[in-house]
């Protein structure tokens, strides 16, 4: 269904909605268990991110019907707000440490992730100094080193949390707007490498990250501790076969695998759901990845062509991330699946971001 003009991409929506709407399905159905266990109530995930989901469309309504050239003026002020609230995380008494991470802030039952926030802020940022400084881009001093710059900055704090994964994907992001942007193959290989070296030493650092990258080569190498995660997820996975063992019928629910419905939700809907259901999230995330990198083609100007990429780029990078993890294509990173893992700050910043790309779809013939 193509789009009228000045009406917004409905692909884009649809597609969202769907998985927004499975997403729910699949979180009542992979936490009722352990909601049930831990708080005596089966519903107790359900309810939170129904609430979640309703100002996730609430925030996506608002980005939708504002110019995104305003994202533009704002975006210095935004990610400066944004590093306040990454420094604001790890100062002690503020930021709330879970499983031996400090990534939130609030209190009460109202809590905000700010590398949530940094994902959506660096995305406008990065689009507001390709746009404006387009012509230095191939200059590696002139153009890529200032935004680099930022970069590392957000990619430090957020790593302080710790917080990799995430981490991770903020520079994923980054690296491919630059690319699309123009910057020189030459430069991007050289800090790809440079990356690599980063990553390696980031790892050694840290002996739980080191644990992980062994599992993730031989997980039966220690299948009760860092292999764990991902023996029961591809259990999960592989017992789903074609068809599923049916809605809310998961073995592998009651606890025996971990987060099953926040980063290992996908194992749990292919468990349930099997082949067809894991095939249609991955033909919902193509066909935004499609329409997104198409709106960025036929933007009305380079900000909106760079922003519509960023957002499309920032939803596919964690989608890939986190299925890769769950189907042991990569080390475990604690990355929730867009649109269906549980979770307030994600899925609200993130359907911000799908309405700032729908705002940008308006301006252009599809």
């Amino acid at each position: 269904m193509a789009s009228r003009p000045g009406s917004p991409d409905y692909i884009i929506f649809y597609s969202v909605l769907a998985l927004l709407g499975l997403g729910i399905v699949m979180v009542y159905s992979a936490s009722a268990v352990s909601a049930n266990v831990n708080f005596n109530d089966s519903y107790y995930f359900l309810k939170r991110q129904i609430i979640w989901a309703v100002l996730g469309l609430l925030a996506m309504i608002f980005t939708m019907n504002i110019d995104y050239h305003l994202w533009r003026k704002l975006a210095k002020p935004i990610i400066l707000i944004t590093i306040v609230l990454l420094i604001l995380v790890l100062i002690p008494g503020m930021g709330k440490v879970v499983n031996g991470a400090r990534r939130w802030l609030g209190s009460g039952s109202l809590y905000i992730q700010p590398s949530e926030v940094a994902k959506l802020s660096m995305v406008l940022f990065t689009a507001y100094y390709l746009a404006n400084y387009q012509n230095k881009i191939q200059s590696f001093v002139k153009g890529v080193v200032p935004l680099l710059g930022m970069l590392a900055v957000i990619f430090g704090l957020i790593l302080k949390e710790p917080d990799l994964g995430t981490a991770l994907s903020i520079a994923g992001t980054v690296f491919v707007l630059l690319f699309i942007a123009g910057a020189r193959v030459w430069h991007l290989g050289s800090l790809t490498a440079v990356g690599v070296v980063g990553i390696i030493l980031a790892i050694l650092a840290e002996p739980y990250r080191l644990k992980r990258l062994i599992a993730f080569n031989d997980p039966w190498a220690d299948p009760l501790d860092t292999g764990y995660h991902i023996i029961q997820s591809l259990y999960a996975i592989g017992s789903g076969g074609i068809f599923g063992v049916g809605l809310g019928r998961s073995r592998e629910k009651f606890l025996y695998l971990p987060e099953p419905h926040t980063d290992f939700i996908f194992s749990i809907l292919g468990e349930e759901l099997g082949l067809i259901g894991t095939t249609t999230i991955l033909v919902l995330f193509f066909l935004f990845a499609w329409r997104g990198f198409k709106i960025s083609m036929s933007a009305s100007d380079v900000y909106g062509s760079v922003l519509a990429s960023g957002i499309t780029t920032m939803i596919l990078v964690q989608a890939l991330m986190n299925i890769a993890v769950v189907t042991a294509s990569m080390p475990v990173t604690g990355i929730p699946l867009p649109f269906l893992s549980f979770g307030g700050s994600a899925l609200i910043f993130t359907m911000a971001g799908v309405g700032i790309l729908l705002n940008i779809s308006k301006n252009v013939n599809s």
